[in-house]
């Protein structure tokens, strides 16, 4: 009943959203708008993860009596986690760009001016926390910390939100004959995810780790079709590319491991 609510509220709320914005702009941009090609359709698909925060904040209160500050933890323990995994994974990212091999095979496209996407960025690094907290609390917060209360077997309740997280980025009529191969990316990020959050008993770690890899995703190098109108560069290949599109996923796996472990390490801290 409490995913009933969130998806009700979530659909019904972007649906007037998007009603509205789609009498405000011109038919030709509709289209933009439904797959985020410039930096305000970008703005406004992030930005409506919030409406799935507030159905879970609205469904917790309702069907389990709880808070959703309680879903994300102690509030200071959250932000002392959140900070100190967010800091980590900043220095690993700048290690990592430090060393060799340099650049990424083949010329990377410009999207936006340098002028424009730095005036952008503070609004855009807003959008994307929200975007990503909102998953987080949906996933690891709401649906993980139930199946937690009511089932012993980590394979439950660390397992199903993230077999639920994937289905979210089956998308194989954007992403082609890697579709499958996207969504177990996210099946496996979700499982990660999940161990952060287990093992910290808040949100903080998982959404830092969710934060940092969307916000390199979406405003410095983004795949071309979808959510691309905040980066300031596009990679030169798009989703439905099988080949060139699976050697940028390994390079990813292999990130995606690499930034859970130094999570965990800052976490011993």
């Amino acid at each position: 009943m409490g995913l009933i609510i969130v998806l009700v509220l979530y659909v019904a709320l972007n649906t007037v959203l998007f009603a509205i914005v789609g009498h405000l702009v011109q038919p030709e941009q509709a289209q933009g708008l439904l797959y985020g090609t410039s930096p305000m359709a970008t703005l406004i698909l992030l930005l409506s993860f919030g409406f799935l925060t507030l159905g879970v904040a609205i469904a917790v209160r309702q069907m389990q009596h709880r808070s959703l500050a309680a879903i994300m933890g102690p509030r200071n323990l959250f932000l002392h986690q959140f900070w100190q995994v967010l800091r980590a994974l900043v220095i690993l990212g700048v290690v990592m760009a430090a060393l060799p091999p340099y650049g990424f095979g083949e010329d990377l496209t410009p999207n936006l001016a340098l002028s424009t996407w730095l005036l952008l960025l503070p609004v855009s690094v807003i959008a994307v926390l929200i975007q990503t907290s909102a998953e987080e609390i949906l996933f690891r917060g709401y649906i993980q910390q139930s199946l937690a209360a009511r089932f012993r077997s980590p394979v439950i309740w660390m397992g199903l939100p993230s077999v639920l997280f994937a289905a979210g980025h089956y998308a194989p009529g954007v992403t082609g004959e890697n579709a499958l191969l996207v969504a177990l990316w996210a099946c496996i990020f979700g499982l990660l995810a999940a161990d952060l959050t287990a093992r910290s008993g808040t949100l903080g770690p998982a959404i830092a780790l969710h934060f940092l890899n969307n916000a390199v995703a979406l405003l410095f190098v983004s795949l071309p079709e979808t959510l691309s109108g905040l980066a300031l560069y596009l990679l030169p290949v798009d989703m439905a590319e099988t080949g060139a599109l699976r050697q940028w996923l390994i390079v990813d796996f292999a990130v995606m491991i690499i930034s859970w472990l130094t999570a965990r390490l800052a976490l011993r801290r």
